[in-house]
């Protein structure tokens, strides 16, 4: 037995459990200080191996860290903790989405379950990287009140992403993005490079307000005077746990044409196009806007735009 001490995040009870793998604090082996280096090097919290993990100076922990740290450690022997720590920001932001989902939504209309009376059978998890993909086997309640077979189905897990198209209601432009995306080029699409709003990742405790001013600034170094909510939803829920938070942000768009933004350090090609809104809905018939978020962005607009520009 060895004499370790845990400060700092690794004080929390709930986090310690995980990391330690419910072994007891007062009996820490060779196999508990390998776990309690792998979270130490994966978090990058300060540690001496073998004696001391965690400082004051590293903050506490929350139901946020608490998640992020089922991840971690369920990646113990298989993952090393340096490619981790590379991925940390992706952790977090998908243990954020699972804090988000957990307020749910109305269920006037729809079935009002519980997810608890879905029987998880197995889970596995058959990709890891900057995203994750598992496959899972379960039952779930029926509508004629049995249990359905035990079925197989794979999920892609993301994170929940802030989307923001950015309108200047004085002069009537809109401002979107182009770049090249992966979905349109895995698809065998001959021009992968998409018109989009503004969009970005949600980080570990930011809220989705926080995150479309963050990027509206780092995507097109655009301030927003305020910010319209247009909607929160998932985007393909039959494969796929990435949940949306629209918006539109009003701001001031003097110049026509185009521009670049992004950050060198994500590896960001943006062009910025700022175009008058006839120019921009035109879009819609010409089919030249296909994705999501930039069709129901439009058709907000198009409903809200007489109040937007009479309140300018």
């Amino acid at each position: 037995m060895t004499k370790i001490t845990l400060s700092g995040p690794l004080e929390d009870g709930g986090l310690r459990e995980i990391v330690l793998g419910g072994s007891s604090p007062d009996d820490i082996g060779d196999t508990e200080i390998a776990r309690l280096d792998h979270y130490a090097q994966a978090t990058g919290i300060s540690h001496e191996p073998g004696r001391r993990y965690g400082a004051a100076g590293d903050g506490g922990a929350g139901a946020l860290e608490r998640l992020a740290a089922q991840e971690i450690m369920a990646a113990f022997g298989r993952i090393t903790p340096e490619t981790l720590l590379q991925r940390r920001g992706m952790i977090l932001s998908r243990a954020a989405a699972r804090l988000a989902a957990a307020a749910g939504v109305p269920a006037t209309q729809r079935c009002d379950q519980s997810a608890d009376t879905v029987e998880l059978i197995r889970s596995e998890n058959m990709h890891e990287g900057f995203f994750t993909f598992q496959a899972m086997e379960l039952r779930h309640p029926r509508f004629d009140g049995g249990m359905s077979d035990v079925l197989r189905r794979e999920v892609f897990v993301a994170t929940d992403a802030a989307i923001l198209l950015p309108y200047d209601p004085l002069r009537d432009r809109v401002l979107l993005v182009e770049q090249f995306r992966m979905g349109p080029y895995g698809r065998g699409d001959p021009r992968p490079w998409m018109l989009e709003p503004i969009a970005g990742r949600v980080d570990g405790g930011e809220s989705p307000e926080a995150t479309a001013r963050r990027e509206a600034r780092e995507e097109a170094g655009l301030e927003l005077r305020h910010i319209e909510r247009i909607s929160s939803h998932y985007c393909t829920p039959g494969a796929s746990t990435e949940y949306f938070h629209l918006f539109l942000g009003l701001c001031d768009l003097p110049e026509l044409g185009h521009g670049r933004g992004g950050l060198d350090v994500e590896h960001e090609d943006i062009r910025t196009h700022v175009l008058d809104y006839e120019v921009a809905h035109g879009l819609l018939a010409s089919g030249e806007a296909d994705n999501g978020p930039l069709i129901l962005s439009l058709l907000w607009l198009q409903r809200e735009r007489e109040r937007l520009r009479a309140s300018a």
